[in-house]
């Protein structure tokens, strides 16, 4: 399929960028439009309003399908290609098309390898947390069984509605998970084959970061990758209960759920942001030799800055999930000064993450080397 896919990039006389709408998609037209592209979004119907009415004026072309799931379909890929689409990858079209189908039906040039979006599955022999352990970064201590728990646990199990997003909740004890993993079943907020499914793993206590990178295709051009700033979540209806005092949250008998709503910018001092650029540079190498051709494109490490259990006055960064595609993060762009540091590198305005995408595919194009960039 990577083969294909090159070929059919080589073909194209210039480009159209391709999102599937959802998650990004606003951010991902916006910066194609700023940088000159033609822009093409896939939408499912009943879920298209705000690409199809609100933000019209961000998509040359709109595709509009039953389900999404039909972007499958030959005359769907035709049309993209007689485009000469170049489709960016967003953990909507990962879960709802499915990495099976990804892998080897969709035939339209992808910005970025394919096959890593498979990687960021929790459960997968050889995803994420297999790549950190690889790269030597450190993530949360992970308990195989219920009864080992013997500190704080946060549980992470799919919600049983909703395929994109968790369903958190937190145990000091095995006792303490079994009762409450029952009321959630019960609640049908999740199912036991998610909570068969799940991770344990230790609650960490530290200052929460998401660290936002740009890997490069062409690194003789623009370097290995480039950093884009830290940003932090919000979370419904765990919000809520942090915005309340201690004495009151314990009036409230729900569970909490950490279902992502939003996004907020955050900094880190410069003395300790050396340790994240070697973060994002150690987990680049592992995949390029895990995944060839590696990682191309936006990516993120999500965890938080703890103290080491080696030495409480040493501080590290511990990762709890990783992103292999775009974010999904528009509070990047403007909340990051890094923004102004990228724009003074590459000598040109970069006003969001999603530029250095778009600067890299316009190199590319102009230079031949566009296959160079997609699988």
């Amino acid at each position: 399929m990577i083969e294909k896919a090159k070929k059919i990039a080589k073909s194209y006389n210039d480009i159209t960028i391709g999102i599937f709408g959802s998650h990004s998609a606003k951010e991902t037209g916006m910066a194609a439009k700023a940088f000159g592209f033609k822009t093409v979004v896939v939408v499912q119907k009943g879920r298209d309003r705000l690409y199809t009415g609100y933000n019209r004026h961000l998509f040359d072309e709109i595709i509009l399908l039953d389900s999404f799931k039909d972007m499958l379909n030959e005359e769907v890929q035709e049309t993209l290609i007689e485009m000469n689409t170049v489709f960016i990858p967003n953990r909507s079209f990962a879960v709802y098309v499915g990495y099976d189908a990804i892998e080897r039906e969709f035939t339209v040039p992808i910005y970025g390898n394919r096959f890593l979006l498979r990687a960021e599955e929790r459960n997968y022999e050889r995803g994420q947390y297999y790549l950190l352990k690889k790269a030597g970064l450190r993530s949360p201590v992970e308990f195989q069984n219920p009864d080992e728990i013997d500190r704080l646990v946060v549980v992470k199990v799919q919600q049983a509605k909703n395929p994109l997003e968790r369903a958190f909740f937190y145990a000091n004890s095995p006792e303490d998970y079994y009762r409450q993993a029952e009321r959630l079943i019960k609640e049908g907020v999740i199912d036991q084959e998610g909570l068969e499914k799940a991770r344990i793993e230790e609650y960490v206590l530290g200052a929460r970061f998401n660290a936002n990178f740009h890997s490069y295709a062409l690194k003789d051009v623009f370097g290995n990758f480039d950093f884009v700033g830290f940003s932090d979540r919000r979370q419904v209806n765990l919000q809520g209960f942090l915005n309340l005092p201690a004495k009151d949250q314990l009036k409230i008998d729900v569970p909490v759920k950490n279902e992502e709503i939003g996004h907020f910018g955050v900094t880190m001092r410069e003395s300790k942001q050396e340790m994240i650029y070697e973060a994002g540079e150690r987990f680049i190498e592992t995949c390029m030799k895990e995944y060839p051709p590696g990682i191309i494109g936006m990516f993120g490490l999500q965890g938080a800055v703890a103290y080491s259990p080696e030495a409480d006055s040493r501080l590290e960064f511990v990762i709890f999930d990783v992103s292999m595609r775009v974010p999904g993060d528009p509070a990047i762009g403007p909340t990051s000064p890094e923004m102004r540091n990228l724009s003074l590198k590459h000598g040109i305005r970069i006003e969001d993450p999603l530029d250095l995408t778009m600067m890299e595919l316009k190199k590319a194009k102009e230079t031949g080397r566009l296959s160079e960039t997609v699988t």
